[in-house]
Formats: structure tokens, sequence, C-alpha cells
């Protein structure tokens, strides 16, 4: 970076430096942490490593928990059994899905239930999840020109967020003025935590600007020369980093208008139910913008001083971050790699859905990087000077956001069928 930046008495490269990357990345990606595979003792030695940076920067924690951890469950239900009756006609069993946390169900007309309908012509899924995002009990009638399809609604109940909440779908054309559905899971409980710390504005506290990142990896797999523990230096580790840095910038610097919000999510590698969880916590339409850092260890195709954000077209925080970058010498470029649609495939993905700029920033070469998703993605692979230019152009880029001063532009909600 070829200028030093000076706001007030805090001068940036003393707190963001390749000696305190180099710290926190080490601990992250140490074998001691053994990957921090989700669901795993290792990954909570892991969010405990977090949270106590939060503790010691004196972030806040997210809406005044006694905790950093933001804790959750993931509820997997094997099926058992499920029955119906419409007006006294027993109904095929396999036109009824019943998404739910509860062992044995008992539904009536007299249940209180909401009712719904997924009309021809409709995108299936994205009505189904839009039901089971309501948080509602309610029946769904499906028409019935989604037969061949209907049995795919039962990947909702594979893994789903612990909730007292029913969602019933039963492809049918009308609803009976009596029926009974009973269904049968037998239930487990998986309890994951993101780490979440928040720094709240001065005069724009209901604005959001979150940095985020995913700290959980692959843990230990089969020995490959002798090393079984994947690291996951450069994915994620590098990326929480960030995010540990920049939240104790910014609380140094102690000038943020708009509420900052930095978040270290869980189980990113099985599915992102840690971003997906954390993003159901706020109106999305606070949310101005969201910063997700995911592998930056390495050098982009541009080599130094660069780095790209993915959905770089969809809004016009691109071209904000860059104005803000005026001097620096650093670039950031739009997405090299379209082709794999990495703006829908990481952890900002449920909150670019629902309108907001929301854009992951990245380094990876993904045509040719080496060590993804291997036992050799360690530290040593890494460039601390880079990985710490990053992380300062990032806080510099944002600036004028996290001041209030430019707002982006919202993603043009598009339809993902």
């Amino acid at each position: 970076m070829t200028t030093s930046f000076l706001f007030g008495q805090t001068r940036i490269d003393d707190i963001i430096n390749a000696k305190e990357v180099e710290r926190i990345e080490k601990v992250l990606s140490s074998d001691e942490m053994r990957g921090r595979r989700t669901f795993t003792p290792d990954i909570d030695k892991a969010a405990d490593f977090i949270a106590g940076e939060f503790r010691k920067i004196g972030l806040q924690t997210l809406n005044q928990n006694k905790s950093y951890r933001q804790e959750f469950a993931l509820v997997r239900p094997k099926f058992i059994s499920a029955s119906a009756t419409f007006d006294g006609s027993a109904m095929d069993q396999k036109n009824i899905i019943v998404v739910t946390c509860q062992p044995d169900l008992h539904i009536d007309e007299r249940s209180g239930y909401s009712f719904g309908n997924i009309k021809q012509g409709e995108n299936l899924f994205s009505a189904a999840a839009a039901f089971i995002k309501s948080d509602k009990n309610v029946i769904v009638l499906v028409d019935n020109s989604f037969a061949s399809n209907f049995s795919r609604l039962a990947n909702f109940k594979r893994s789903i967020f612990k909730t007292d909440k029913n969602f019933v779908f039963v492809l049918a054309d009308a609803m009976p003025s009596k029926f009974t559905i009973e269904a049968k899971h037998e239930i487990s409980e998986q309890p994951l935590a993101n780490v979440v710390g928040v720094l709240p504005g001065k005069t724009k506290r209901d604005d959001y600007a979150i940095f985020s990142a995913h700290y959980d990896h692959l843990g230990v797999g089969n020995p490959v020369n002798g090393d079984s523990i994947y690291n996951g230096a450069n994915d994620d580790a590098a990326g929480t980093t960030a995010v540990i840095m920049l939240a104790k910038y910014f609380k140094a610097l102690g000038n943020n208008e708009r509420t900052i919000v930095f978040a270290a999510f869980t189980a990113e590698e099985i599915g992102g139910f840690g971003s997906q969880y954390f993003s159901r916590q706020f109106d999305p339409e606070k949310v101005i913008a969201m910063f997700n850092i995911e592998m930056i260890g390495t050098e982009s195709k541009w080599g130094k001083n660069s780095a790209y954000m993915t959905g770089y077209e969809k809004t016009d925080m691109g071209s904000i971050l860059q104005k803000n970058l005026q001097g620096t010498g650093f670039t950031f470029y739009p997405d090299p790699y379209p082709e794999q649609q990495l703006f829908y495939r990481s952890d900002n993905a449920t909150l670019a859905r629902l309108g907001v700029p929301a854009h992951t920033i990245s380094t990876s070469k993904m045509d040719n990087e080496p060590n993804y998703h291997k036992v050799t993605d360690q530290i040593e692979t890494l460039d601390m000077k880079n990985m710490a230019m990053i992380i300062k152009s990032i806080a510099l880029s944002s600036r004028t956001i996290i001041a209030g001063k430019d707002t982006p532009t919202r993603v043009k909600v598009e339809d993902l069928r």
C-alpha cells in the first residue's frame, strides 16, 4: 500500500500489520485446533479463542446476550411415518411432507394452523422456503401440477433450525372442512454457535454494516504424507483473522456512525448453516452492507495490491470501495470466475438473496489454488504482509459506508429457479 492513513491518533499500520495478523492466524490454523470441524470440541476451542479476542477488543454482544456465542441447534428429523385424512378419506402417505422438530405431531381443524397455497406456475421451492421462513404453524396445499417434484420438498426436513413451529405440505387441490394429520419422527439435535460482536453506531444505530467470515473447516481426515489435519489456514482462518483485525481497528477508531457487526460463522463447509441462522436475526432492510471475507491469504490472479469482489456488477458497492481507495494503489476487481457462481455460494448469499448489498471479498484463484481443501493449507503457504494489506484496504474502502455517507444500492432480487 503506497499511502499511510492517519485518523485522529489512530494510525492504521499500528493496528493492522503482518505481525498481528500472523499472531491470530497462527492460533486459528494450528494443529491444536485440529482443523476446526463442525460438531467437534476443536471448533469450540476456536470459538472460545475468537470470543476472547472480541472480549479483549471491547465489543458488545449481539442483542445484549450474555455471550459472544450465538448458539442454535440444527435438528435432523428421521422420518418414521405420516398419515392424513381429508373429510374422512385417507391421503396417500407420499402426498404428505411434514417439516417438524417434534417426534409426535397430531393436527386437526381445531389446531389453529394457518393455510397457504403453492399454485401452478409458482417456483415450488422458493414458495415452500418462504412458508418455512414465516415461522408460523401452517398447512400448505401444493397444486397437483407439482406431483413429479413434490417428494423433493422432503429436503427441507433433513436439517432444520430448532423451532416450535410445524410446516405441513399436502399435494391436494382443496382444503377439507375436517382433517387429521399425524407424523412421527426420530429427532436428533446438534448444537452450533456463531461468534458475534457488535460496535454500536453513534448516530445511525439501526443501520448495520457486517464484516464476516466462517471459522469452521474440514477437521481431521485420512493421512497424506503423514499429515491428517486440514488446518484451513486460508480457508477460512484468513478471513476470520481479518474480521478480528477489523474489529480491533474500528474499536480503536471509535467514530462509526453506523453499527458494525463482526461475525464468525460456523458450519459453512457443511451447508452454510451458520450464516443462514445469523441472517435470519436481522431485518434485511436495515443491513446496509455485508463484507464477507473468504480466503485472502494468497495473491490474487493480478498479484499483490488486489482482491476481487463477488457480484461486483449487482450493486455500486464496488465503486464506493474503489473511490475510497484512491491513492493507495489497491484495486478491487470484479469476480473473474463468474462461471463458478461464487456470489451465491458463500456466506453472503442468504442476505444477498434478500436484496442486501452483501458481497464476498477474496483473492483465491479458483481455477488454480493448489492447497484448497488439502492438508497443505497451512500458515506457511500464506503471505502475512499481503494479508495485512488486504485487511487495511477493506477497512479504508468501507469508511464512507461506516460513516453513513455512502449507502450501496440494493441487489435486485432475482428469480433463482
